[in-house]
């Protein structure tokens, strides 16, 4: 199937574009004609990949600025759940039209084969349904189709499976369905009608995940709850972890540090930028202490930072590869997004997580549902916390077995090949389908034919 057409679309977000580099670079290395519609601000990520990109146009481009500056309506909302009302509506389901108009430009001059687009890029449904194109979703981050055997998602609760359990998440699903979901499920309907869409059920997550031809879930089964209803077109791939051309141990710990035996990692990625959240309260909890803590700040605030807290114990940096990192470290602090958590788990690094908006509360509630770590649920842990979780962490080695274990399990799978296996299996099973399709034509009129010539 190479030489086939494909176009990449994806929300404009980090934890949305980074994971799925490896697969682009991969696929245009095989010959694959590769194409990339997102925000402008991966423009040259992109292109640095050799692949051509398409920028947003119609569609708001918010990966220009953080949320509230996008949408600075959001910052009146400070409930979780108010904020998650508010961001279904505005950076999910409003976009989906925009998305489509201006995918359906590309297509103009790109008459592509598959798109390949990250299960939060709410065009799906319309590419699917207006331009009859197959299509492939790649979920980077915990599942989000709703399940009768779980809570409602989004809200960080974890699973029972009791009978009285399962009674009260049937009662919160009912609840999420009419309080939470509900506005965003009859805006997606009044916008289906418009485009001549035919309707889907459940919430707008819901319809991502059904419309897709495939659902690629980026982990493993050993970091999902377990649920009698999966979807039939979810498959397991594995971590999907971004692609990196640096080459392997180009990063050593500077000599004075290496006599620690305990090291902790601390990090809140790259798009948050408020260091007074996890990074200042982790070094205000190991000050004067035996414990190393490497900080990454993404290039958030790292030269006060390091004015500030110049103890010898703090190693206080912009960027550290994490391959490198990790496997040197002893307990792994984060805010909890998907790709990190995954990296750290492949590292068999237990972790200490603090996190709730954008989806992490999800992805956090798992660590502790699964002993991975421990999950302080809250945005702005207090040092005092977090240095009692990490001594946790320390001393009750069962955290360190239950990663290791998942660990083991992500070993099992192959990504790259398996998202490429699944792409040359949608696509011959296209192009059978329409060769079947032209082959019933072609028979009904000839059937057609030889009735008129009997009359």
């Amino acid at each position: 199937m190479k030489g086939k057409k494909i176009l990449f679309a994806t929300f404009p977000a980090d934890g949305h574009v980074n994971p799925l580099t490896g697969l682009a670079v991969y696929l245009k290395q095989q010959g694959y004609d590769m194409r990339w519609y997102t925000g402008q601000r991966y423009k040259q990520k992109i292109e640095k990949l050799g692949i051509q990109y398409y920028p947003l146009q119609k569609a708001i481009d918010f990966s220009a600025g953080e949320p509230d500056t996008v949408f600075p309506e959001r910052k009146k909302y400070n409930s979780q759940i108010a904020k998650l009302k508010f961001n279904i509506k505005n950076a999910f389901v409003l976009r989906g039209p925009e998305f489509y108009e201006d995918i359906q430009e590309i297509n103009r001059s790109f008459d592509f084969d598959l798109l390949v687009a990250d299960v939060a890029f709410t065009g799906i449904p319309f590419v699917k349904q207006k331009l009859n194109k197959p299509v492939i979703a790649i979920s980077v981050f915990p599942l989000v189709e709703t399940s009768k055997d779980l809570p409602p998602n989004g809200l960080a609760i974890t699973p029972s499976y009791t009978t009285a359990g399962r009674l009260k998440q049937k009662l919160l699903r009912f609840i999420a369905d009419r309080f939470i979901f509900r506005d965003s499920k009859k805006l997606v309907e009044q916008l289906y009608r418009q485009y001549n869409m035919k309707p889907a059920k459940g919430n707008v997550f819901d319809m991502i995940c059904r419309e897709a031809d495939l659902l690629l879930q980026s982990g493993t089964p050993g970091f999902e709850y377990h649920c009698s209803d999966l979807g039939k077109n979810v498959r397991f791939i594995g971590p999907l972890l971004p692609y990196t051309s640096h080459p392997s141990n180009s990063w050593q710990l500077p000599f004075q540090y290496r006599a620690y035996t305990k090291k902790v990692l601390v990090t809140q990625g790259t798009v948050e930028t408020d260091v007074e959240k996890i990074i200042v309260p982790t070094l205000q909890a190991f000050r004067n202490t035996d414990v190393l803590v490497i900080a990454t700040t993404g290039g958030s605030q790292t030269k006060e930072l390091r004015n500030r807290f110049p103890d010898a114990n703090f190693l206080i940096e912009d960027f550290i590869p994490f391959n490198e990192v990790m496997p040197i470290s002893n307990a792994y602090i984060t805010n909890g997004g998907y790709g990190g958590v995954l990296l750290g788990i492949q590292n068999k690094l237990p972790m200490v997580v603090a996190g709730v908006h954008e989806g992490k509360n999800e992805i956090n509630a798992r660590i502790g549902y699964f002993e991975l770590g421990i999950n302080l649920k809250t945005e702005k842990p207090s040092p005092g916390k977090i240095k009692m979780a990490v001594e946790t962490i320390f001393t009750n080695k069962q955290y360190k077995k239950n990663v290791e274990k998942l660990a083991n399990e992500f070993n099992e799978y192959q990504p790259i090949q398996l998202f490429e296996k699944y792409i040359n299996e949608l696509l011959q099973n296209k192009e059978l389908s329409v060769k079947n399709s032209f082959v019933t034509l072609i028979r009904r009129h000839e059937k057609e034919a030889n009735t008129s010539i009997a009359v």
